[in-house]
């Protein structure tokens, strides 16, 4: 089968607790290796390309492609762009703007996002993420869950700030994806230009026509509250977001939208591995041929909206001939027993990225 492919992560968020972000002692250097780590297991567990929507992973990226690093693909986002108290501003409490007289985050220093009010702002932030090889540009236009300013329901970033960079992103052949869950959020991001929706869980029926109908993209994902160690008050922001996921995949489904799949773990590195667990769950509403198709060819129509701006050339999630050689030897037919995905360790006997064995040998 092709190679699985994550269209919602975060391997430097993903690699580090919140704690370990704001920490004085941080280095890039640690943030790599960290990330490193995080890479070389997800590559393992079947990944060999994946959409990172919000980080500093471009040495990573540029280590893994040149051979220093094992992992997978990496569509690049760059820092996070957020507006002051939005879903983006990870400052402490005692940490005052730069523009009342303070100075940039930790979170900015270590490349983690950008807080960016206005449209120019934006417009400078969008292009430094260009400028560093973004594939595509990762706006938060909405409340969330690890952030501690912003309630769920507040809609983020005005629409000349949003238009700004989707302008911006599509002069460079590229496009905007926007962190949002709301019907308001997304439907002036949608008026904006954003071609793509992280998340999603508390629209509408009437906002998912409309995203059908202007073949809006839909990156959702399969939360679940069924980690122990998460922090109580960020269980509570997300406890509705939970509730409506099992509504939100079904019926986007039905109204035909654009439905692509990632994870999203962020600042909890005991998810990691559960990554395939997570994509199971999409049981509830697919079949086993679909969920295939889905984590595949359908992420990898996804990547391909970065247009020139993919950082690699060929095709994905199928295998044929010219395609990119991203392959996995599965012990067994996932289309009968989807379950053998979940344990890659002991049912992937080949994972290939690129016609090179990471797992397995040419004689098996």
């Amino acid at each position: 089968m092709p190679g699985l492919i994550d269209v919602h992560v975060h391997l430097t968020f993903g690699a580090l607790t919140m704690t370990d972000l704001l920490a004085p002692d941080l280095t890039p250097l640690k943030v790599e290796a960290a990330a490193a780590e995080q890479a070389k297991a997800m590559l393992l567990r079947g990944f060999t390309s994946v959409r990172d929507v919000g980080g500093p992973v471009f040495g990573l990226k540029a280590g893994i492609d040149r051979g220093k690093y094992q992992g997978p693909r990496i569509w690049p986002s760059g820092a996070t762009i957020s507006q002051t108290s939005g879903h983006g501003d990870f400052r402490l409490p005692f940490e005052r703007s730069r523009r009342f007289f303070g100075k940039a985050a930790r979170a900015e220093d270590m490349g983690a996002t950008f807080i960016a009010d206005g449209r120019d702002e934006v417009l400078s932030a969008t292009r430094e993420n260009l400028r560093f090889g973004a594939s595509q540009i990762k706006l938060m236009a909405g409340g969330g869950t690890s952030s501690d300013y912003d309630p769920i329901d507040v809609t983020q970033y005005l629409p000349e700030e949003l238009s700004a960079a989707a302008a911006a992103a599509e002069d460079w052949g590229t496009y905007v994806t926007v962190h949002a869950y709301t019907s308001r959020a997304v439907r002036r991001a949608i008026d904006a230009g954003v071609k793509n929706i992280e998340h999603g869980q508390l629209l509408d029926e009437d906002t998912l026509r409309l995203m059908a109908e202007k073949g809006i993209w839909l990156s959702t994902q399969t939360f679940a509250d069924d980690n122990p160690n998460m922090d109580p008050k960020r269980r509570e922001k997300r406890r509705e977001i939970v509730e409506n996921t099992a509504t939100l995949w079904p019926l986007a489904k039905r109204l035909g939208v654009k439905l692509v799949w990632g994870t999203d773990f962020l600042f909890e590195p005991d998810l990691n591995h559960r990554q395939n667990d997570y994509l199971l769950k999409l049981t509830q509403w697919f079949t086993p041929a679909e969920l295939l198709k889905l984590v595949t060819h359908d992420n990898a129509q996804l990547l391909a909206l970065s247009g020139k701006r993919s950082p690699y050339q060929g095709k994905l999630g199928v295998i044929e001939e010219g395609a990119l050689a991203d392959l996995i030897l599965v012990n067994g037919d996932p289309l009968a027993d989807i379950a053998l995905i979940a344990d890659p360790e002991r049912n992937f006997s080949v994972v290939m990225k690129d016609g090179v064995f990471y797992r397995g040998s040419p004689e098996q």
